[in-house]
């Protein structure tokens, strides 16, 4: 099946409640615009207010006002932010029907400078993994109230094994490896979730690579060349939200449309054991 053809099968409208991650700009606001124009209700999320506002008004603008769009404000590198970022979830929405991991720490202007959380952890793992990972954890309940409900992981095709003698890459630390590890680590908790995911919960977990070098304030910061628009990216991510031919396909990591495998490590169930017991570490419980 060619790429058109997939894409075709993404309904033109849906009405389900979806939280964006990392919403004010690049593939999250895209994704915004094009869902809110297909009738869904918008959760964004932001960590500057301003950049925030801004986002959920043109969504709104662009749907003359339709669309119902509501904004959470937390800085993902926090984990006490993101635990209270669910919590209000939580308390405020009466459903959630998709979660999408996208916000995202690139490889950075300096990629030799290595940064920290605010919990002390390599800041790369934290927010491209440790966030998502918990952020799923704390809204699990609501999206399985809300069953059939998904969570979309926005991972990439850059994948590295991750070390378990320097996870949080005290030596020789390199910006964009540190990202490629957080992905791939992503893409492990994403099989791992799907495969104790409870039978009959209705709730899947896929990755995905949306599109190689997209144009975005990431991309270009580290000094690369974008080689793809966000535009090209939109689409396969919002597949995997949408279409009902995927109702219930649960663990895969998809390469924009295709099916694909991704780094051995990924398979490893040695590997993942001891991600599970080092999330489990460093999240508590």
């Amino acid at each position: 099946m060619d790429t058109q053809d997939v894409h075709s099968s993404a309904p033109s409208t849906f009405d389900g409640t979806v939280l964006i991650t990392g919403a004010t700009q690049g593939l999250g606001l895209h994704l915004a615009r094009d869902l809110a124009g297909r009738g869904a209700t918008l959760l964004l999320h932001g960590r500057s207010r301003e950049r925030l506002d801004r986002a959920a008004a043109e969504v709104r603008a662009l749907s003359d006002g339709r669309a119902e769009v509501r904004t959470y404000l937390a800085d993902l590198s926090d984990l006490d932010q993101v635990r209270s970022l669910a919590a209000e979830v939580r308390a405020a929405e009466p459903r959630l029907d998709v979660l999408v991991n996208n916000a995202v720490a690139g490889g950075g202007a300096q990629p030799r400078l290595r940064e920290l959380s605010a919990q002390g952890h390599e800041l790369r793992f934290a927010v491209n993994y440790l966030t998502p990972y918990l952020l799923i954890r704390e809204l699990l309940p609501l999206l399985t109230a809300s069953a059939p409900a998904r969570v979309v992981q926005v991972a990439s095709v850059g994948q590295s094994p991750v070390d378990f003698d320097d996870v949080m890459m005290e030596r020789d630390y390199e910006g964009l490896e540190a990202y490629c590890r957080s992905k791939l680590a992503m893409i492990m908790s994403t099989f791992d979730l799907a495969a104790a995911g409870t039978p009959g919960s209705g709730v899947t977990f896929n990755a995905l690579h949306p599109a190689h070098l997209m144009d975005t304030e990431g991309v270009r910061a580290y000094g690369l060349t974008p080689a793809t628009s966000v535009e090209e990216g939109v689409r396969p991510t919002v597949r995997l939200i949408t279409d009902p031919a995927l109702a219930g396909v649960s663990g895969r990591y998809y390469d924009r449309f295709t099916d694909a495998a991704a780094h051995d490590q990924a398979y490893d169930p040695q590997a993942r054991r001891r991600l599970a017991a080092l999330t489990r570490e460093l999240l508590g419980g």
